[in-house]
């Protein structure tokens, strides 16, 4: 089965075996015959997080499509349990034509619900972690139905226990999330504060439609046809540095010449004390301007932090590409950027350096 016309990147190999599966013991049949076969498995969703090798998977690719909204009301918060499958976009539309707040920063993002909690999707000052109230999986090696609470979940910046300590033991299958009837939305993203202006009370469809617009603008929204259509969105996660990591880059950073007249580096709070960099401004800064890159693979001439299949890429040459952009931003700033999406079906030596150990 190939796998490149299932993800937005558009390269790969293909899948030793592959199966869709609509409901949880379809799930867990798959489970089951791979287990009984020791075979590896790699569970797909909307493929907008995976970069898949040239060489493709040895593997049994689960292709999870668990569909279905339901919404009860408890109290002052709406339960929204949404499938796997189901796509994430629609799910955010939904909230906000119901009037749940909760997840309306997040429209326009690619992929499926069962991949929100994994990478703990966020946007424009709003992550799922803030809406999840829990996850329930599959356990690969058993079978078994396991409920996962969203402090479980141990979510962090981009990040997760399905990340760390459970990574490759459970499948996503449903989420159920908190939103609120009625609620404001959150608007604590400086860009997108600046977007509304003047509208002091916007409405959840204001806020939804401007981030659309502000994704639109970056290319950040799904368009196959467009110059910038086939990539993962971002390639690179924003690093988040301790106090005495952000003194010396910062020192590296004035030291450099690259900063404007009356410019600050960007930077935001992070969790644990830290300090989040903008590591689309960092690769600019290097060197890398929007539409960098030659032949088949490049930056997006909207948006420095996504890497784009320009047509007939592979996936060899777009791991070289962010290897370049990667060593550019470490050799002028001393700052390590790591992919985002997930690379699959690569060895460890090539993709050293570019993934976390987590």
């Amino acid at each position: 089965m190939a796998l490149a016309p299932l993800t937005t990147l558009g390269v790969g190999g293909p899948a030793r075996w592959f199966v869709e599966a609509s409901t949880e013991a379809a799930v867990s049949a798959a489970l089951g015959w791979a287990r009984e076969q020791r075979i590896p498995v790699l569970v797909l969703g909307g493929g907008s997080n995976l970069l898949v090798a040239d060489r493709g998977v040895e593997a049994l690719v689960l292709r999870v499509r668990v569909a279905g909204i339901t919404a009860e009301r408890r109290g002052d918060v709406m339960l929204v349990e949404a499938g796997a499958g189901e796509r994430w976009d629609d799910l955010v539309a939904r909230a906000v034509t119901e009037g749940w707040a909760g997840i309306e920063c997040l429209a326009g993002i690619p992929g499926d619900v069962g991949a929100t909690p994994i990478q703990n999707v966020g946007a424009y000052g709003q992550d799922v972690a803030g809406a999840i109230v829990h996850v329930r999986t599959i356990e690969r090696a058993s079978g078994k139905v396991v409920e996962m609470s969203a402090a479980e979940c141990a979510f962090g910046y981009r990040d997760s226990v399905f990340k760390r300590a459970a990574k490759g033991l459970l499948v996503v299958t449903r989420v159920t999330f908190a939103l609120r009837p009625g609620g404001a939305p959150g608007v604590r993203y400086a860009e997108l504060a600046k977007q509304l202006g003047s509208n002091g009370s916007p409405s959840l469809s204001e806020v939804r439609a401007t981030v659309l617009a502000l994704r639109k603008s970056k290319s950040m929204l799904l368009d196959p046809g467009g110059e910038n259509g086939q990539s993962a969105g971002s390639f690179f996660m924003n690093p988040t540095l301790d106090d005495a990591e952000l003194a010396r880059v910062a020192a590296r950073v004035a030291s450099s010449g690259v900063l404007r007249a009356g410019e600050a580096m960007p930077s935001h709070p992070a969790n644990e004390g830290r300090t989040k960099l903008a590591a689309g401004w960092l690769i600019e800064r290097a060197g890398f301007g929007k539409g960098a890159g030659t032949g088949r693979v490049g930056l997006s001439t909207k948006h420095a932090l996504a890497i784009v299949n320009r047509g007939g890429a592979t996936a060899a040459e777009i791991v070289a590409f962010a290897r370049t952009v990667k060593e550019g931003v470490r050799d002028r700033f001393g700052v390590e950027l790591h992919a985002e999406p997930v690379l699959v079906g690569f060895s460890l030596e090539e993709t050293a350096g570019l993934i976390t150990d987590g």
